[in-house]
């Protein structure tokens, strides 16, 4: 790192480094003019501003003034019919993996201490959250991000095409995943599907889904520490 430039300058390119970006990359990206970042005086309002709007998970916080995380963390929320828009209570966050092919017990889950708690402004209620992983559901979610979710008392509720945190049984074997779920042409089953193109959709009996609960919201940080 260069010492004598301007500590925003530092930071940008400590982040560009972070990505493994060129200066050539950020001249081209941000269109700033070459051979502002080799030189020891500080940056424009104009230069920031068009850095801050190119490079969108940068954490503008820690670009002016060094607090806080480099990059911004993102929460997605998923709008259903349901959703009244109330703010939320804290989210109970519990320690198991959600992902096809790794043995959980779902029923067992909330017997469990939450590891910690989330706070969402205008999230409707949720039961609870746990981490993902696995790219099944990627680029939407990936391994890390966290889903939280609301269990549905009865799965015969269950809105198709909308995603879900499932617990299934199939073959004695016991699985938590999350999947998009929507009908199947053969009767008594339903349809599991991906969001990652590399993985196929797969059909499993209806009585197979022991636990179903509504995926509310996925949060994703992104941090260097």
């Amino acid at each position: 790192m260069e010492k004598n430039i301007s500590p925003i300058k530092q930071r940008i390119l400590l982040y560009a480094d972070s990505k493994q970006y060129s200066k050539r990359k950020l001249y081209l990206d941000t269109g700033i003019a070459n051979g502002v970042f080799d030189k020891t005086s500080g940056l424009t309002e104009d230069n920031i501003e068009r850095f801050i709007s190119t490079y969108i998970d940068v954490n503008p916080e820690w670009l002016i003034t060094g607090n806080g995380n480099m990059l911004k963390t993102s929460i997605t929320k998923f709008n259903h019919k349901s959703d009244d828009g109330k703010t939320t209570d804290r989210v109970p966050l519990y320690n198991i993996e959600a992902v096809a092919g790794i043995v959980a017990i779902f029923e067992d889950l909330h017997k469990q201490e939450p590891i910690d708690y989330i706070e969402i402004p205008n999230l409707p209620a949720c039961d609870g959250a746990v981490y993902v992983t696995g790219d099944s559901m990627y680029p939407l979610l990936k391994s890390g991000d966290i889903v939280a979710y609301k269990v549905l008392n009865d799965k015969a509720n269950l809105f198709w095409g909308e995603m879900y945190l499932l617990s299934i049984l199939l073959e004695g074997d016991q699985f938590i995943t999350v999947k998009y779920v929507q009908k199947s042409t053969q009767e008594g089953w339903i349809k599991l599907v991906s969001q990652n193109s590399h993985h196929q959709e797969k059909e499993i009996p209806f009585d197979a889904i022991k636990f179903a609960a509504l995926v509310k919201a996925s949060i994703r940080i992104n941090s260097m520490g």
